[in-house]
């Protein structure tokens, strides 16, 4: 349910996001455009589904040269960011906003955002994004050409294909 609350913000919504920060609640929440995206904790079977990504995508991401980063963190800056669900950053300095990664990794929860975000990355140059549905069982992989993200069959990153990827996968019930 969307809902909008122009500022100034009433006490009530200000103390309920300070509550969220103080308890960490808060660390999916994004900005887009100025306008605070709230996000609800997802569901299990999402954590238990970037923790097997965390694995698999380490040795082949290390292989490449690239920084694997399965968990928090945020692309774009403090008025307008996107916080994946992990990713493959090239080496560098950490940084609380970055630019830009390789690869971008989203789970899809019931609800979620993840198909919105992709003109984001694109202009912000993330040149993979990796989109894992667990309730369809089904891996996207999207690399970006011209401005857009079309489907790849193989990462043109690191040495590992989409099918390769959803058959490595131990998928959970959809009902757990």
């Amino acid at each position: 349910m969307p809902l909008v609350v122009l500022d100034p913000l009433p006490v009530e919504i200000e103390s309920l996001l300070e509550r969220r920060r103080r308890l960490g609640q808060d660390r999916g929440d994004e900005m887009w455009d100025g306008v605070l995206h709230v996000n609800p904790s997802p569901h299990g079977r999402h954590h238990r589904i970037q923790h097997q990504l965390a694995i698999l995508l380490d040795e082949p991401a290390r292989a490449a040269g690239l920084v694997p980063a399965l968990g928090d963190f945020n692309i774009g800056d403090e008025d307008n960011y996107r916080a994946p669900d992990g990713g493959l950053h090239r080496p560098g300095p950490d940084e609380l906003f970055y630019p830009t990664v390789a690869l971008a990794v989203e789970i899809v929860s019931p609800g979620d955002e993840s198909w919105k975000k992709l003109p984001f990355y694109a202009a912000h140059d993330v040149e993979e994004v990796l989109i894992v549905d667990p309730l369809e069982r089904e891996v996207h992989w999207l690399g970006l050409r011209g401005g857009e993200y079309g489907p790849i069959e193989r990462s043109a990153l690191i040495d590992y294909g989409k099918e390769e990827l959803a058959g490595d996968i131990d998928w959970p019930e959809p009902s757990s």
